[in-house]
């Protein structure tokens, strides 16, 4: 791992001397040296590619995005109240700014044009097509393949943020405008482009290619991933006149801001074409991807949990199709944005600040997985860092770091070993685009479309089991829809990962799952504010309030849960041992570094017997349930997809295009969605 990100930060330093890469409507060529040097050599032409990898990295990926906004689904939202953040992810798009995503958009442009330019180059390069008329694969047919696939990874990008976009335009000037092509034409000819280049590339693990760079592997995924988009339900614009040509539509709802809920009439000949291409990635094409199912480590056991620790151990997973490298030192958005919580400060902490945009939705947290599911601590806690090496409960007030509620535990600085804890954000945990489990589930989606039921059941409960252990929790057809249970899963599976969100609208059900959540968290507030408590249909009950105590473990770094231990209850939190690190060894305060909880799941009575026990022993009333009533105006109610609007509209997802793009277009180009055009 990082060998291949040290060679774009080489790349990208350089750059002002080697290239120049203005706008992407406004150079014939990123290029500024030779083509022939530019192409003397594998690693030379790889140099090249380097760029645009680094370029997608650092201003796309990077820069507080939290996902793109996908932080709010039905089991997650963000935790700021009244913040310019996250207010396309609440649906507000009248209240968006057009600059809003401009860097993003311009960052996914700069690198598609980069990758296009050094294919067209790579065209006419000997070496390369003399392999493809042979049939062979070479250093050459990869490299061609993997500008193509960061290419097409690039549009799919701008297509699921922006709709429909200009298409084909990159490395040429434009004197005369130009208009938006269909999101649909764009899909098949990603697809297209991909299928012709894939049987010439690298599978993962082949010619020493890891997942750190687009592969055979990943490009089958990606044909597979494309086409699921395009299968699916989207937002799409009534304001352009025959923006879709000749593709028909099945409407759901109203016609309004210029836009409606659609998926085309001929969807499941996509559905046909994911099936194949995800079943490749899986199979014939899968190289050294696989499904983690065992977990090496002797002092716990969870081999969901062990998927995201090789991102904490500086390796790639071998369950990753592609994998954006970050290094140490260089800005890096997990955990700061989209992992566990910590109150340290900017620089020399233990651990050092993060934000944790990704909060669980409090009913999600106590009913989303079924008991003896391993997924459960890993994903979701209740506790955060203090920055001075204490673990501290996390708290349902606006806001972010220790507030803002329960939050993503995917991504932890307390799982390195060691930590980087010399800034914020630079932790040098990679950005996974893409794993096995979730292309399993979406295949599974696709095969249940394609009437293949019980294939669709097969994977399903593959995940299930290696999240339970063993066979005793699969799928049965008795237990009623299949595709629901499929769509469930991945909000186990995939959650905190930018999917969900993805995966509401894609199924046709965004506003019934919308409408269904707002209702469910007025419902459970409704019951803390009458009783103490509410009950869920699963029995676990979540109180007004509950009790915490510092306390001393051995190990103040916790894993799978202890139920005996309420120190150990919920698993997988604590405090890795920042007196080890002599760079802030001072920074670290007390002894008892971990936190005991009491009546998380069961109401306990505070005026009862049992409260004043607990108190008795050192424990403290903190509230709980109650924070969330004082707040269902706030984030339980504007947050947590407020925007919707009214029943029947269409969700209006998508950022603007910035507007020196629309003014280049010479009015050809404009917003939708009632979006600004200024």
């Amino acid at each position: 791992m990082k060998t291949t990100y040290k060679s774009i930060i080489g790349v990208l330093i350089l750059g002002s001397a080697l290239v120049s890469c203005s706008d992407y409507l406004e150079v014939s060529s990123p290029a500024k040296t030779d083509d022939a040097f530019v192409t003397s050599s594998v690693d030379e032409t790889f140099k090249v590619l380097s760029w645009a990898y680094a370029e997608y990295r650092q201003n796309a990926a990077s820069g507080g995005n939290y996902h793109w906004e996908d932080c709010t689904s039905d089991a997650e939202y963000y935790p700021e109240f009244n913040s310019s953040n996250n207010t396309i992810g609440m649906l507000f798009a009248d209240e968006v700014a057009i600059t809003g995503k401009q860097t993003q958009f311009n960052s996914l442009y700069n690198s598609l044009a980069r990758a296009k330019r050094l294919a067209n180059i790579l065209e006419g390069k000997s070496e390369y097509t003399t392999a493809r008329e042979a049939g062979q694969t070479n250093d050459w047919t990869q490299l061609y393949g993997e500008a193509i696939g960061l290419y097409a990874f690039c549009y799919f990008q701008l297509t699921k943020h922006f709709g429909d976009v200009p298409f084909g335009i990159e490395n040429s000037v434009v004197s005369d405008g130009y208009s938006l092509t269909s999101r649909y034409e764009i899909y098949d000819r990603l697809i297209e482009m991909l299928q012709g280049v894939e049987p010439y590339m690298y599978r993962l693990g082949e010619g020493g290619i890891t997942a750190e760079r687009i592969n055979r592997s990943y490009v089958n995924a990606l044909i597979g991933q494309i086409a699921y988009y395009a299968a699916g339900w989207q937002t799409i614009r009534t304001d352009v006149s025959n923006l879709y040509g000749d593709v028909q539509f099945e409407k759901k709802g109203t016609e309004a801001n210029g836009c409606v809920y659609a998926r085309r009439s001929d969807y499941k000949n996509y559905f046909q074409i994911a099936d194949k291409y995800l079943g490749y990635a899986l199979n014939e094409q899968k190289g050294t991807a696989q499904l983690v199912t065992k977990d090496p480590r002797t002092y716990c056991n969870n081999p969901f949990q062990m998927v995201f620790q090789y991102a904490h151990n500086n390796v790639v997973s071998p369950e990753s199709y592609f994998e954006i490298g970050n290094q140490a030192g260089v800005q890096s958005e997990r955990p700061y944005s989209q992992g566990r919580p910590s109150n340290g400060g900017g620089s020399n902490a233990a651990p050092c600040k993060s934000f944790a945009a990704f909060r669980i939705i409090p009913t999600f947290y106590y009913t989303g997985y079924e008991d003896g599911d391993k997924r459960m601590d890993p994903s979701m806690t209740v506790t955060g860092s203090d920055g001075k090496g204490n673990e501290a409960i996390l708290q349902f007030v606006p806001g972010s770091r220790l507030n803002g509620g329960i939050s993503n535990n995917k991504w932890d600085d307390n799982r390195m070993d060691p930590p980087y804890v010399a800034a914020q954000r630079q932790s040098g945990i990679n950005y996974v685009e893409l794993r096995v489990a979730d292309v399993m589930l979406m295949q599974a989606i696709a095969k249940y479309h394609n009437g293949d039921t019980n294939g669709a059941a097969s994977l399903l409960n593959q995940i299930r089991q290696r999240a339970f252990g063993n066979n005793s929790h699969d799928y049965t057809s008795a237990e009623g829809d299949l595709l629901a249970a499929i769509y469930q899963e991945r909000k186990r599976e995939l959650l905190s990962e930018g999917v969900i969100r993805w995966d509401m609208i894609l199924s046709g059900d965004f506003t019934e799952r919308t409408n269904k959540i707002r209702a469910d968290i007025q419902t459970m507030c409704d019951g803390i504010d009458a009783k103490g408590y509410y009950q869920f249909a699963n029995g676990r009950q979540i109180p007004a309030y509950i009790w915490i105590k510092n306390v001393k473990l051995d190990n103040s770094l916790t894993f799978d849960r202890d139920e005996s231990n309420p120190a150990l209850t919920p698993g997988w939190r604590g405090q890795y041992d920042y007196s080890g690190i002599a760079a802030v060894a001072s920074k670290v305060s007390g002894t008892e570094h971990n936190l005991a909880i009491q009546g998380l799941f069961k109401y306990i009575d505070p005026n009862g017997a049992e409260a004043a026990a607990l108190e008795a022993d050192g424990y403290t009333r903190q509230d709980w349930g109650v924070e969330i009533v004082k707040q269902r105006a706030t984030i339980f109610d504007r947050n947590i997809l407020g925007g919707l609007g009214t029943a029947g509209n269409a969700p209006r997802y998508y950022h603007p295009i910035p507007q020196e793009t629309l003014t280049q277009s010479k009015g050809q180009v404009t917003n939708g969605y009632g979006l600004p055009q200024k």
